[in-house]
Formats: structure tokens, sequence, C-alpha cells
């Protein structure tokens, strides 16, 4: 049993007065049954839902019997946003008499549209035919019904794998195979059509961006001369129908002249004015969504929308449904105390309904193997105890790479479990492959699939490689057949001189151990690399590749010679590919992986979060968002872009806490891939006495984490206290400061790192402000509090 002592605060010091667990205040669980009187010309409805177990409180009662003009339904998390679209649905068919068909409810995944379609029909006055002559549909399947009405012949090119394929002989064509990533590059388009640019108006300032806008110029015209069209497509295309006939949209507007949106916080530019021009004419638009949940915005989601909603229509009710009845008080608590500390957000706080059996626990392990191992022994824990079933249990974590030792540990303990990332291993990411593919070389020097594999490092391209090798093989086989490949025409003395020394290198790794050997391709060439190399300048920010080698490195460790982490890399492989294939089943009792992205809008009773650390949540590239790309942080004009991502990234660990139902536990490494960590400031800031504007300095590309310094290290260290273990002392002025009489004051924070500028927010006009540059670097501000020494009397 690997045995991690657990602690109810991120640092492991116990909570006094001064510190206390933060929990929400419980809610008052008044219901229709009190605030509808039968003296209510409408009660029959609220006492037939009563009678069918639903009891609405007075905010949800307050949305569904909204009837005309714009309505912004903020949906706190658990807070039952569903029961109120489909109780709305339902109140403005019986009590309003509107016609089924006038109805427009637009969510954003069938699955959700399936289940509010089922909902429907088990209400009480409600039958299935209603259900079936309403639109309760997605945005892509309205906007292509849309489409087909009005003579849209196109084929929907519906196969992501197809897609890939279309791009990769769009690439061949041209010289550019192994250039870019196929996925990348529809994910990097879809963006730019999402956000209304045209592919001819895309920039062309570099290399790259020239290559890549002819790449999507043959793409579209692949499409044009094939009649297809792909998903992105069918929202343009809906879009320009109704911006150029005015006849089509007249009659949208005569036919759905009730609207309500699911989700909106996901909503992107092209589906916003899709529902603003059919709204236009009646303005009868309900939308409901949570601007704290807005995790999209690489998706062109933007939480603006919700933010400015009343600038777009000023008559706009507001209704919050702000009483979570998913969570126990101390879950919603620490969720409160999370995203609390976010600048741009609707001001809410939710209530709770459940009373907290156990707070969430937080550890630190030593590293992430350790914390696979901890979280390993605690699910068979709990299931031998006989309280919980594998079903029970989702681990989250901030990025697929996270789960690389987690996924590994389960398939080795023959735990069951559905990943619902990749089908890819961790081995078959595109830049862990290569190393891999040498690996695999220097073990067996006749892996002709390996030798492919390793060919684009060597700037030579796989078909014209392979060829040379097979045609060369078949007159005198060789050894090692690579030393085919100086029979090139093409290649210079410098390039055969490089050649031979990757084989020279390749021959040298059989003796190393796995590390040695992952280090000595890092330092020799691939870093170099992948760092030149076009598709990572277009696709990844440099520390994520480097986290993903790095993550390489810490499998690679446990092994002493590089054909035991072959073998092992192969078991795993075997075990991940008869796993999925068991997966299939449906209601299956398995432990749910995913990323905090695919999480949102689930829920679990057992939550693990895992490695929440500084430099992972919030992300190092977040912490370092000069790099981020203008079209996917769309919506932040006139904002700090660094800011703006680190605010994303708060909502994501309060997307992560407010999944669990009954227990969470969170996990910060006390290691991660072999440099110190520190927990993740989101933790740390739920909790007074930890001030929320602490902000550690920014990870260095060649280093690990740095300690805090000055002011930032003292306010740390004083929240953490002693008891946390190998964090540094305060200086002697902070330590001295602790003995003087102090009062905590509101006040403006500098999210820059290094940066130690504040000040005190010393009036309501100023407290009203969204946002405030850092008067010395420039940077945003944040709101939060500063300890202050009182005055001597």
């Amino acid at each position: 049993m690997n045995s991690i002592p657990m602690y109810t605060t991120p640092l492991g010091y116990k909570p006094t007065t001064e510190r206390p667990i933060p929990h929400a205040q419980m809610a008052l669980l008044t219901n229709s049954t009190k605030l509808v009187p039968d003296s209510d010309s409408d009660s029959y409805f609220f006492r037939d839902l009563e009678e069918h177990g639903i009891l609405l409180n007075e905010a949800q009662i307050k949305a569904v019997r909204h009837f005309k003009g714009p309505l912004l339904t903020l949906a706190g998390a658990g807070s039952g946003k569903t029961t109120v679209l489909v109780c709305r649905v339902a109140y403005l068919l019986r009590v309003h008499q509107v016609q089924p068909a006038n109805l427009l409810l637009i969510t954003f995944s069938k699955k959700a549209a399936e289940e509010m379609r089922e909902r429907l029909t088990t209400l009480p006055g409600l039958h299935a035919s209603m259900a079936n002559v309403m639109q309760v549909r997605t945005f892509h399947a309205f906007c292509l019904r849309l489409l087909r009405m009005n003579g849209l012949q196109q084929e929907i090119l519906s196969d992501g794998r197809f897609q890939q394929i279309v791009f990769k002989r769009i690439m061949l064509s041209m010289g550019l195979q192994d250039t870019y990533q196929p996925e990348v590059l529809i994910s990097l388009l879809s963006s730019y059509k999402m956000q209304l640019m045209e592919v001819e108006d895309l920039p062309e300032g570099t290399e790259e961006e020239q290559e890549v806008k002819k790449i999507f110029l043959q793409y579209e015209q692949w499409k044009m001369e094939q009649q297809k069209i792909d998903f992105d497509d069918i929202l343009i295309k809906a879009y320009q129908l109704l911006l150029l006939n005015a006849e089509i949209l007249r009659s949208m507007q005569r036919k759905f002249t009730y609207i309500s949106v699911d989700e909106f916080q996901d909503t992107n530019t092209v589906q916003y004015e899709i529902i603003k021009m059919i709204a236009a004419a009646h303005q009868n638009l309900m939308v409901v969504g949570d601007d704290d949940q807005t995790i999209y915005s690489f998706n062109g989601a933007r939480n603006e929308f919700i933010l400015q909603f009343h600038e777009q229509y000023p008559t706009a009710t507001t209704v919050t449904l702000d009483i979570n009845y998913r969570s126990t008080s101390s879950i919603v608590g620490l969720g409160n105390a999370i995203i609390k500390h976010n600048v741009q957000r609707k001001s809410k706080t939710l209530l709770a309904t459940k009373e907290s059996t156990q707070k969430p626990h937080y550890v630190k392990p030593a590293n992430s193997d350790d914390e696979a191992d901890w979280l390993i022994d605690d699910i068979r824990l709990k299931v031998a105890e006989g309280g919980s079933q594998y079903g029970d249990f989702a681990i989250l974590y901030r990025t697929a790479s996270n789960s690389r030792a987690i996924i590994e540990q389960l398939i080795l303990h023959n735990l069951p479990f559905v990943d619902y990332g990749t089908n890819d291993s961790f081995y078959e990411q595109w830049m862990v492959k290569p190393i891999i593919d040498h690996l695999r070389i220097a073990h067996e020097r006749r892996n002709f699939e390996a030798i492919e594999g390793v060919l684009p490092s060597l700037y030579i391209g796989r078909d014209q490689g392979m060829r040379i090798i097979q045609d060369q093989e078949a007159i005198q086989a060789k050894k090692w057949p690579l030393i085919h490949l100086l029979g090139l025409p093409q290649l210079k003395e410098f390039q055969k001189e490089k050649l031979k020394a990757r084989i020279r290198l390749i021959k040298s790794l059989v003796e190393m151990t796995p590390l040695a050997a992952i280090q000595a391709i890092r330092k020799d060439f691939y870093d170099t690399f992948l760092e030149t190399n076009k598709r990572s300048k277009l696709t990844q920010h440099r520390e994520m590749l480097k986290e993903t080698l790095d993550e390489l490195e810490s499998s690679a460790k446990r092994f002493n010679t590089v054909e035991q982490f072959l073998y092992f890399i192969h078991e795993v492989a075997e075990k991940r590919t008869e796993m999925r294939m068991q997966s299939k089943e449906q209601f299956a009792d398995k432990i749910s992986l995913m990323t905090i992205h695919k999480s949102k809008g689930l829920e679990f009773p057992i939550v693990y979060l895992l490695c929440a650390i500084e430099g992972n949540m919030p992300h190092s590239s977040a912490l370092d968002a000069s790099h981020l790309d203008d079209v996917k942080m769309a919506g932040v004009a006139g904002r700090d872009k660094g800011t703006a991502a680190l605010e994303e990234e708060r909502r994501l660990a309060y997307v992560a806490v407010t999944r669990a139902k009954g227990e969470l536990l969170i996990s910060s490494p006390a290691f991660y891939r072999g440099k110190k960590a520190e927990p993740s400031r989101f933790l740390l800031s739920a909790f007074p006495g930890a001030d929320a504007g602490v902000v550690t300095s920014r990870s260095k590309p060649a280093g690990g984490f740095t300690a805090t310094s000055g002011a930032a290290a003292g306010r740390s260290a004083v929240a953490g206290g002693a008891a946390t273990g190998g964090r540094s002392a305060t200086s002697g002025a902070v330590a001295g400061a602790a003995a003087t009489a102090t009062e905590r004051v509101a006040a403006w924070l500098c999210s820059a790192a290094g940066c130690k500028a504040w000040s005190r927010i010393s009036s309501p006009q100023e407290a009203r402000l969204a946002a405030k540059a850092c008067p010395l670097c420039g940077a945003g501000m944040v709101k939060g509090s500063r300890e202050i020494a009182l005055a001597r009397r």
C-alpha cells in the first residue's frame, strides 16, 4: 500500500479560525409548493410538476415563467439548468398555448438534444407528438436542415479520418508531406471560419502562413470539385443564407417565435450571429449558460457574449440559478473560493443543498508515478470496502500527457477504465514516436516500420526514403538498412555526414539506459528539430513540446535497458487495444479518465484531480500567453492576453472541482518531471491567509519552476506554514511582520510574473472597474486582497 498523508488544505496546514476551509452557505429549500399559491392562475402547471417530483426554487420559477423578451439565465454548476429549459418549454406550451412548431431549442451535443427531447415527453401535459414537432436540435443539425430545405445537395464530409487523408494528399502534392499535422490544420481552419474570416483573407506574412493558406485554398477547391462540405461549412453556409436571403430569414423569424439556447457560454461568433438574426424580429430569446464555465476559447467560444448580453439586449431580464444540487457544501465552497478571483465574470456565489460528510482532500506525492500508485491504491481500497463501484470514479487532468502514468498503472493492475481522450497511447504521439522509433532501430536494426518513422527527422520524405531502402535491400541487404539512404542523389556531403552520425548515435543507444538514450537523442538533434520544424512552430508552444518529452523521460527512468522499456511500451499497447475493445460495452462499470475539458457537463460521485501544480494548473502556456493566436484569443480585445488566459485556466480549475458530487481528492506532486513543483495558485487562493494575488515566477523553457520571490514568496510561505516541508523560509522582514498587527484590504494585484505592484481599492468607483492596467509593467491587474500593517497608535 502506497501510504501518502491526506490533508484538508492544499499545503497540509491545519485549518484555524483565521484560515477556515471554504464552505458554501446552505440554501433555504423553499420550492414551488410554498412559492406558488393555488390562487395563481398558473398554479395547475406547478402542481402537476410537483406530482412528478419536480420542485422548482424561486429563481427557477422566475425563469420558467418568463414569457416575452430576452432572458439571460446564469446557470451555476449543478443548478438544474436542463430542468429549467424543459420546464419553460412546457410552460410556453401549456400556459401560453404556444404552438410546438414555433419553438426552437438549441444545444451543443446530440446527446443533450436527445435527453431534452426525452425529458419533454415525460413532463405532465406533454406527449411525444409535441416533442417531434418542436425543433430540439444541435446548431449543426438545425443549420443542416435549413440548408437541405433550401436546396443544398452537397454531401457532408463527416469522416474525420478521411478529412485528414485529404489534407495529407494536398500536402503531398505540394511537397509538404510530414510538414504539418492534418488534425491541427483542420482545427486552425475551423478557428478562422468560426470567426467569420475568409480563407482568401488569411495572412501571408511568413513562409508558414503562405504554405498553410495554399493548403486551405486547395482544400476548399477540392470540396467544391467533389461537391462536398464539412461541418464548419454547415454553419457558414446557413449564416450566409440568412444574411443574403431576406425572405428565408423572415420565414425563420415568423416560424420560430421562441428561441432557447443551452450552453450559451460555448457559442462562437457564427452561431451567435445566426441566433441573433432569427431572434431579431421578436427578441423572445432565452440563453442559458455560465460564464464561469467558458473553457473552449480555443474553439472560438466567447464568454463576452454572456458578459455583454445586456449591451446587445438592453431590455433583457437576468435570472441567476445559484443553488447547487450536485455537490456537498465544502465542494461548492471550494469552487466559489476559486472562481471569485476572476475579474471578467458575472458576480454570483453558489449555495449548497448537501451537507459535507467529508471535506475535499489534498495529497502531495513525490512525483507523477507515486501519484498514480497512490490513486490505484485508494480506488482499490474504496471498492474493496464495498461502498463504491468503479463507475463512481472519475480521474481528471489538465492535459493528455498528465494521464500517462495513471493509464499505465490502471492497465498493469487490470482495473477497468474508459479513456475519453485519444485512442493513441502516449508513445504514439507524433512528437514522441520518432524517439521510440530510434530506440526500436537500436534494438532491432531491420525494423522497417521504425526506419520509416525516423526519416522526417533526417529531412527525407517517407516515400522516397523507403523506396530506395527497399530497392537496395532487394539487391543487397545491409546490416543497417539506413545506410542505403546515402545513395539518394540529392544528398549533399554535409547531409551524408549527418546521416552517418545518426547511424552511429543509434548504434550507441543500445548500451545506454532508456533515460540516457532519450536524453542523447534530444541533445544530439531532436529538440532542435522540433523547435525549427514548421509543424511545431504552427501547432505547439515550445513548453508543451518540452513537457511531453519530459514526461517520456519520466517514464523511461524506471527501466534499466532499452529492451525492457520497449517491451513495456509493447505490453501497454497490447493491453490498451484489448481494453478498448471491451470498453464498447454500454453502461459498463468502469473508471472514467478524461481531460477537464472533456468533463464539462458531467458529474461523478468521486473525482480525482491530478497534477494541480503551478505550470500545469495554470498551464505554462497561459503563464506566457504572448504566443497565443489572436484568432483563438478572440474576444479579449482591450484586455491583456496573459490575464485572459489565466482567467480561463482558473475557470478550468473551477469546472474540475465542481464535477464532484460527494468526494474530491486533489493531488499536487512535489516534483513534476524532475523539477520541484508548487501547488496551484488557484487552490492557495481559495483559503483565507493564502493571498489571492500570489504569482509564482514563470516557468523557464530550459529549466524547472523557480521559487517565489520577494513579497510573493513571503505571502506564500506565511500561508503555507512549516507543515508543508521543503518550502523556503520567509525572509526576516516577512517573518518579523508576522507579529505585527495587520488588516486585510481590497487591492489590485499585478498578474505578471515577477511584478510586485499592487494598489489599494480605495473607492466604490474603483471597486466597480472590471479591469485595470498595472502602472509599472502594463500587464492586467486582478482584484484580490493585501495584508497591510496597522498604523501604531
